[in-house]
């Protein structure tokens, strides 16, 4: 692995990102935190750098050092076959929502632009969604009971590292699942993604959402193993 870039994480203490820092050194990378993110050292000029932090932090960064953050399309989900998501999930765009069935789980294509959560009537969301254009895309699902979830760091299509981070679940039946799900060529993945999976004991193990690398937190994943898609994340 190549060890000349700088991984820069926010200055706000958080053990998830220290440990990704930490591992980076004992690699025989460089790192740095970054307390006043919006301003570009000069020593920073001109050096290879990635970032691991929240989005207002990595997308700030992105622009002052001309990085490429490698994210997945948030509309993949929809466009994937059922087998993998065990339910219906479906690009809409909110003046489509009068025709739906409540209750549902409505997801913003475009990240924050209002709480993603189940939805018990039209009116409630209309409401949560008030001032927002009626063409804002979003994600409609049919609602999943979710016994656990894991999470996994994914390399160019190979399992980094997958782990349970809330609920209970057969973590080896979910890392099956995952390496048939990598197998599928009828889509197409970034080459460093996150792929968060949950379980139930009716429907067994099937795709939550995906993540970026750059954000996402290591929800007991081992940062040994997964410090490379993190890097690569940042081009």
């Amino acid at each position: 692995m190549q060890t000349d870039t700088i991984l820069l994480i926010p200055q706000k203490a958080d053990e998830e990102r220290e440990s990704v820092l930490r591992t980076w050194k004992n690699l025989g990378g460089e790192g740095r935190r970054l307390d006043r993110f919006w301003e570009k050292p000069a020593d920073l000029a001109d050096k290879k750098v990635a970032v691991y932090g929240n989005d207002t932090f990595a997308l700030v960064l992105a622009q002052i050092y001309d990085l490429k953050l490698i994210s997945p399309d948030d509309t993949l989900i929809s466009r994937l076959d059922k087998k993998w998501t065990k339910r219906s999930i479906q690009e809409k765009n909110i003046s489509d929502i009068g025709e739906k069935k409540f209750p549902i789980f409505i997801k913003p294509v475009t990240p924050k632009q209002f709480k993603a959560k189940v939805y018990d009537s039209v009116n409630e969301f209309l409401q949560e969604t008030k001032g927002i254009s009626p063409a804002e895309k979003i994600l409609i699902s049919g609602i999943i009971r979710v016994d656990a979830e894991a999470r996994a760091f994914v390399l160019n299509r190979r399992l980094l590292d997958v782990a349970i981070y809330e609920g209970v679940g057969e973590l080896q039946t979910g890392k099956e699942f995952l390496l048939d799900f990598l197998k599928d060529s009828t889509f197409d993945l970034p080459n460093t993604i996150v792929i968060d999976i949950g379980y139930n004991s009716d429907q067994a193990w099937f795709i939550v959402e995906f993540n970026s690398c750059w954000g996402a937190g290591l929800n007991n994943c081992d940062p040994t193993k997964v410090i490379e898609a993190i890097i690569e994340a940042s081009q």
